[in-house]
C-alpha cells in the first residue's frame, strides 16, 4: 500500500473509533434513560394512578435509536452473526476476495441507507409526533446516521483487509 493510502487508512481507523465511542456512550445515556423512564412510567401508572402520556412515544423513540446505534457498534466490533459454513471452505485467496466483495457490496447498502434515509427524514421533518408534538425528523435521522457509521466501519474494515492482503505478498 502506498503512503497517502495507509494514512487514508489511518484516518478511516482513528474516526471509525472516535465515531463508535461517541455511539457507545449515546447507547449508554438512551438506554439508561430508557431504564429510568420506564421506572417512572411503572411508578406513575401503579402508585400515583397517572400515566405518564408521552412515556411510551419516547421509548418507542428510544428503542429505535438502541437499535440502529447498536447495529453499529456491533458492526465495528465485528460481533454480528455471521454465516460463513461456505466461505472457510474455500482456499484463503477466494476467501479473501469474498471478504473484499462482501464489504464492497455491504458499502453500497450502506450508501443507499444513508441517501434514502437522510431523503425520507426530510420528508417527514414538517410531520410532528402525536403525543409530544416532536418532528418526526428525530426518531428517522438515526437511519442516515447509523448508515454513516456503518459505512465509516466498513471502511476501516476494508482498509485492514488491504493492508492484510499487501503484507502476504
Amino acid at each position: 500500500m502506498t503512503s497517502t493510502l495507509m494514512q487514508l487508512c489511518a484516518g478511516f481507523e482513528l474516526w471509525s473509533g472516535r465515531a463508535n465511542r461517541i455511539a457507545e456512550i449515546l447507547l449508554f445515556a438512551i438506554g439508561l434513560g430508557m431504564a429510568i423512564l420506564t421506572g417512572a412510567q411503572v411508578f406513575s401508572r401503579y402508585l400515583l394512578n397517572h400515566s405518564l402520556f408521552w412515556s411510551e412515544e419516547v421509548g418507542r423513540i428510544c428503542l429505535v435509536w438502541i437499535s440502529f446505534l447498536g447495529a453499529s457498534a456491533a458492526y465495528k466490533r465485528r460481533v454480528h452473526i455471521g454465516v460463513d459454513f461456505l466461505v472457510v471452505r474455500l482456499p484463503r485467496h477466494i476467501q479473501h476476495l469474498t471478504a473484499v466483495l462482501v464489504l464492497l457490496l455491504s458499502m453500497l447498502f450502506f450508501s443507499i441507507l444513508i441517501a434514502y434515509g437522510a431523503s425520507f427524514a426530510y420528508f417527514v421533518a414538517g410531520q410532528k409526533t402525536a403525543a409530544l408534538g416532536l418532528p418526526l425528523i428525530f426518531p428517522y435521522l438515526v437511519v442516515p446516521v447509523s448508515g454513516a457509521l456503518f459505512l465509516l466501519h466498513a471502511l476501516t474494515h476494508l482498509c485492514r483487509l488491504l493492508q492484510h492482503s499487501g503484507g502476504e505478498k
